[in-house]
This record gives C-alpha cells, structure tokens and sequence, in this order.
C-alpha cells in the first residue's frame, strides 16, 4: 500500500521560506513621485544648501527693486534753509507734516510686500519646505532690505543738508536725504517671507501617506500581507 500523496500548497500562501517582506510587488516596490526625484527623506542636505545658498542671493538681489520702489513712491520731507549770523541752519518747513513717518511706512509696506511674492515665487518653484529654505528665505530678506535702504539712500537727495541748502538759496525749499527712522523696519521682509511660505505649506505643502491607506486595494493572503 502506498502513502498518500501530499498536495502543494495554494498559490496564494507564502512559503515557510521564503523572505519578508515580498522583494516584488505593488506595495513594497512604488515609489511616489517625489520620491523618484529625491528620494524617500528628500533631496539631501547637500542639494538643500546649495538650493538654499541660491535663494538667499536671489532674494537679497531682488533688494534693489525694493530700493528704487521706495526712493520713486516715498513722500518728500521738504526742509528750508535759513542764513543766521552768517551760518546756515536748516529746518522742517512744515513742522507739524507726517512725510518723515510716511517714508518709513513706504519702506515697511513695500518690504511686507516684496516678501510675500519672494516665498510665493519659491514655494511655486519648490513647492517643499525644509529648514534651510525656511532660513533662506528670512536671510535673503534681510539682506535685501539694507540693499535696499542704503540703495535709496544713495539715490535719494543729497545727504548733505547744508550744502544742499547753500545750493538752493534762503529761503527755498528742498527735499531731505532719504533715511529710516524706524530701523525695524528692515525685519519686515524676513516677518512676511517666513509667515507666507509657512502658511502656504500648510495648506498647499505635500502631506505624508497615510499608513492605513497605503495597501487599499492590494490584494492580500490569507495572512493579510500583501501578495507578491
């Protein structure tokens, strides 16, 4: 008498054997897309510096738009020199104007203004976040607005008064030199580059797999482990 035979077993049950997880197959194998660009933990902090190290100079750059904004679309302070035993003393023609306040306020506006376009051109670029973008984008800022304030100074009316007021005659008003009286307002750039880009990651930014959704629709053993 012969023993019986014992039958294989169903193709859908995994080998005693064989390794775990499946080395093929739907599940273990895709990559998402970004994932093929930089990989599962991003680009790599080499590539994430140099990025970083180009958004700082372009937004520092973009500091000099920011300058001519300000020396066009700032008000004028009008000042008047007068000639008093023989020396020039010089003095705000309207004492009781809000030009001198109005200048700073163009230049925070404009500032608040120019960060917020800075980080949306960057997230539409990049469209990630990542600390050294996020430091990019406030350092670049920052840079921007000296570029940007001494620019104006530069190019706005000539610094010296009393040679100005020489030049202009008694009595005759001219425009003050440009100058920023509220020296927070070089942070205003940095504020609004950083809030933005934060804001728009959290609501556009990409979002982690979810776990329990990964494997839907992959079809399982009966061990519930998805089939190779």
């Amino acid at each position: 008498m012969t023993a019986p035979l014992t039958p294989p077993p169903p193709p859908h049950e995994p080998s005693p054997h064989a390794a775990w997880p499946p080395s093929s197959g739907g599940y273990a194998g895709t990559a998402a897309p970004h994932d093929v660009a930089y990989g599962q933990d991003g680009p790599g902090m080499k590539t994430e510096l140099r990025e970083a190290a180009v958004i700082t100079a372009a937004v520092a750059l973009a500091g000099l738009l920011l300058g001519l904004l300000w020396v066009w679309l700032a008000p004028k302070v009008p000042l008047v020199g007068e000639l008093t035993d023989g020396n020039w003393v010089v003095y705000f023609k309207d004492t009781e104007g809000e030009q001198a306040i109005g200048v700073d306020g163009t230049f925070t506006l404009l500032a608040l203004a120019c960060g917020a376009l800075s980080a949306v051109a960057v997230f539409l670029r990049r469209r990630r976040g990542g600390v050294p973008l996020v430091i990019a984008l406030g350092l670049g800022g920052l840079l921007g607005s000296l570029l940007a304030w001494r620019l104006g100074v530069w190019l706005g009316p000539d610094s010296d008064v009393i040679a100005h007021a020489q030049a202009a005659g008694k009595g005759v008003t001219f425009s003050a030199p440009l100058k920023l009286g509220a020296k927070g307002a070089l942070l205003a750039w940095s504020f609004a580059a950083v809030l933005v880009h934060l804001g728009l990651m959290a609501l556009f930014g990409p979002r982690d797999p979810d776990p329990y959704q990964m494997d839907v629709g992959v079809p399982k053993d009966g061990y519930g482990a998805p089939m190779a």
